[in-house]
């Protein structure tokens, strides 16, 4: 895999930090200025203790006045051009940009402990990183349709970021996704990404490590790595199976579309990804994402979300392995599954579809 170049360093008006990463052979200078004239935003975030399910909450207030789907002559994540307003990304182009969201749910900044909350332990000021990756400065695109270099491009900042957010002492893990489409609540219809680097470890993690570990105490062995074995030779979910990763739809899938992408070697996160299975990566994401939008005939841009989970930084890390949720609302043309009654207020999932039928569907698909 040829690297990219980046990230080049530079800061916003406010004093928010922007990374450039450039597609290999790229050699523009990153050197334009932030001339906007903007002060720090305040950030009220402050994390509140749920005794009930022993769950961190975030109250972030302030992300109420986000911005909210502007039109295209109004998108903040597209380049800075001489004719328009300036945006978040100073530059008049770009390959993949990231930086420090002016709206964010965690803030770097490490604070005093919160009054108390009088129904459970302190609450605390939301200490971490919320981070914006663009992935083109080209505002109708979509990741299935952008050249291979910049996949390997993306998939460098994936790593890079992760690196980086992982030093900080205050963050115990790094969640690097992707929303698309307004149906799954997305604001900015710019191509893009999100990094959050939270300041604990997730409900969704926790109970992957405690099922993790229950499979380890008995067996010895690595549960997700037991499950992509079953999975490889079984076959019937299986959608994709190449040299480092294979992709399958889990056999216990919540979603109308939902398929799973995990590397054939036990490894905690992006970084520790090697050359040969960070170039397979470049090419299989792309390759799943167009499967994903030829799912259903008639539709182009499948809504999804794209979920990298990696293993915490600090606890149970060796419970913890790479994989890639990646995950659709839409039940059929024109139709989303609501998190409705048995979902939303048990956690109680109830699936229109089945996994094998999916991955039938998915292979059809391949390119």
């Amino acid at each position: 895999m040829t690297p990219g170049t980046g990230p080049t360093r530079r800061t916003l008006a406010d004093g928010r930090r922007i990374f450039y990463f450039d597609d290999a052979g790229t050699t523009r200078p990153r050197t334009a200025r932030d001339l906007r004239e903007i002060h720090s935003a305040t950030i009220e975030s402050q994390m509140r203790y749920d005794v009930l399910t022993g769950e961190w909450i975030t109250m972030a207030s302030h992300r109420m006045t986000r911005t909210h789907l502007p039109t295209a002559a109004q998108c903040p994540l597209c380049p800075t051009t001489r004719s328009g307003a300036p945006t978040e990304i100073p530059e008049t182009n770009y390959d993949v940009a990231v930086f420090e969201n002016r709206f964010p749910s965690f803030a770097p900044e490490r604070g005093e402990l919160l009054p108390a909350n009088r129904f459970g332990p302190d609450d605390r000021a939301a200490a971490g990183h919320c981070e914006v990756m663009c992935f083109s400065s080209n505002h109708t695109t979509s990741v299935g349709e952008l050249p291979p270099e910049r996949l390997r491009t993306i998939v460098g900042a994936w790593i890079s970021r992760t690196e980086e957010l992982s030093a900080d002492p205050s963050v115990e893990q790094v969640f690097c996704f992707e929303n698309r489409g307004e149906e799954i609540g997305v604001t900015l219809s710019h191509p893009h990404g999100q990094i959050y680097a939270y300041p604990y470890v997730t409900p969704r993690t926790l109970a992957m490590l405690r099922q993790a570990d229950k499979h380890f105490q008995s067996t010895g062995r690595s549960l997700l790595a037991d499950v992509l074995a079953f999975e490889r030779q079984d076959g019937a979910r299986v959608v994709y199976s190449g040299e480092h990763w294979s992709a399958y739809v889990p056999t216990a899938a919540r979603w109308p579309i939902e398929v799973h992408l995990a590397p054939h070697r036990d490894i905690p996160d992006l970084p520790s990804l090697n050359t040969e299975e960070r170039e397979e990566l470049a090419h299989v994401y792309q390759d799943l994402l167009r499967r994903i939008d030829g799912f259903y005939p008639g539709v182009d841009h499948v809504p999804y979300i794209a979920a990298w989970h990696q293993a915490p930084i600090r606890i149970d890390r060796l419970l913890g392995r790479l994989h890639l949720q990646l995950f659709s609302t839409l039940r059929a043309p024109g139709k989303l599954k609501y998190l409705a009654g048995s979902e939303s207020a048990m956690g109680a999932w109830i699936s229109d579809t089945v996994p094998e039928a999916v991955a039938t569907r998915l292979r059809e698909l391949a390119r």
